[in-house]
């Protein structure tokens, strides 16, 4: 699932929980005592002041105190939510209805494969598949992540990245909820997970040569803050390739859509620094393209001879500014979208003719798409007055078709395949909302404003 769609239905679980506990308050049932929490206190020293933490003693997962603590904080929420539970079941039932669990996402294009997840009733997660070159093709399952979450409490997969002759598959699992995910590697031609894996993964990353792997691990803060380089079917320890040693930065290593440059971004809430690797040479040296400088965020990709950078030195609003691959810091950039104060410029993905800046303005999100050949832009129009949109996945490069979600109030998740040459756009797919959903019958509160 998008998580900005996620999002939205953890908001639905936060408003549920809000009905269970106010229906819980009004029931006179006498309630145990809440349990409470031991103070150990444990002092740590930063800038020459002394904080004090008494209950760092819960992150410290084996310790049987810690697991007795969570066991009786788990009684007393079933004891205070005992009165609820035909509400619950009831409620449950009611959103379950409208979800439709058996369904397919839309197939997207990567390489010689269309790859796509699907859902079925009953099961708890996703299915990922995909055909050769067409979607008549018979299927291969991938992944079946109900599969590895057998006897597990819990899983989760973050990374998920093939390699690019679609014969390996990188990904990472979690089955303890913690976010600490163990990188695999599984031969799609035999089905055989690999011997190689590392703990901690954040970003993983494909160099061109099908063998080797870039990720970032963490460290005990949960920090993203190193680069390793891994080739499959080797023993022994894998390359440290960089160390983000300032404790405000994480490291994300991310592959250009051209697939020519892998790019290795610290980043803090303030400023970033971005290297680079040519995705054909995972062995040269990472270069740095613009040395950090406080407070200035700087997001490159990449196209032709150039590198694209989203920057806001001159504005928070961010500026497009492009330089040669050959020689890239800032006393080479070119501005192609000035800073505008009226419009943030949010991100900006390229294609091979053509590429698509996300901006918002008077509150909302827009989408331009605008020729390399010539400089005209498109803007998508979108025809309700207040809504959600955001990029499908558009793994191609050489390409003239964009896809992207919409949703509003009332409308339903919508998948749309934009035609960069010609300015049209067809409807892939709309979610469907079992139980008799009629837009219809709803109004959308922006209209009535």
């Amino acid at each position: 699932m998008n998580p900005r769609v996620a999002r939205i239905y953890s908001l639905a679980w936060v408003l549920l929980f809000c009905v269970l506990c106010l229906s819980a308050a009004d029931t006179p049932t006498a309630l145990p005592n809440p349990p409470v929490a031991k103070k150990i206190p444990k002092i740590t020293e930063i800038n020459g002041r002394k904080l004090v933490d008494n209950y760092y003693w819960l992150r410290d997962k084996p310790n049987p105190d810690v697991r007795a603590y969570l066991e009786a904080e788990n009684a007393y929420t079933d004891a205070v939510m005992r009165p609820t539970e035909p509400l619950q079941k009831k409620l449950y039932g009611e959103m379950l209805s409208r979800i439709k669990e058996t369904d397919v996402e839309v197939p997207y294009r990567e390489g010689d494969y269309y790859y796509y997840s699907r859902t079925e009733a009953g099961k708890q997660y996703q299915i990922r598949c995909r055909k050769k070159a067409s979607l008549d093709a018979p299927e291969q399952v991938l992944l079946d992540i109900n599969e590895l979450a057998t006897g597990q409490i819990f899983m989760g997969v973050f990374a998920y990245t093939v390699s690019p002759d679609g014969n390996l598959l990188a990904y990472s699992t979690d089955n303890t909820g913690f976010r600490q995910f163990v990188l695999h590697v599984k031969d799609l031609r035999t089905g055989r997970v690999l011997p190689d894996h590392a703990e901690k993964v954040g970003s993983v990353v494909w160099a061109n040569d099908n063998k080797t792997l870039f990720y970032t691990v963490e460290d005990a803060a949960k920090r993203q803050y190193r680069l390793y380089r891994h080739v499959v079917g080797a023993t022994g320890p894998d390359d440290l390739v960089y160390e983000e040693k300032d404790e405000r930065f994480n490291l994300e290593a991310q592959k250009t859509r051209s697939k020519a440059y892998i790019f290795v971004i610290s980043g803090s809430h303030t400023t970033t620094e971005a290297r680079y690797i040519p995705a054909d040479q995972p062995m040269a040296q990472r270069r740095v393209l613009e040395p950090r400088k406080q407070d200035i965020e700087y997001y490159p990709d990449h196209n032709g001879n150039f590198f694209y950078i989203r920057v806001n030195d001159t504005g928070r609003n961010f500026r497009l500014v492009k330089t040669p691959v050959a020689d890239p810091q800032s006393h080479n950039w070119q501005e192609v979208v000035p800073h505008r104060p009226a419009v943030m410029l949010d991100d900006i993905d390229f294609f091979k003719d053509y590429y698509v800046s996300y901006e918002r303005e008077n509150g909302l999100p827009q989408i331009n798409v605008t020729s390399l050949a010539n400089g005209q832009s498109r803007r998508i129009d979108f025809p309700e007055p207040a809504y959600l949109t955001f990029p499908y996945a558009n793994r191609e490069y050489d390409t003239t078709k964009f896809r992207y979600n919409y949703q509003s109030f009332i409308t339903p998740q919508s998948i749309f395949e934009y035609d960069m040459a010609n300015g049209t756009q067809t409807l892939l797919k709309q979610k469907e909302v079992p139980g008799g959903y009629d837009r219809t019958r709803y109004a959308d509160f922006c209209d009535s404003l």
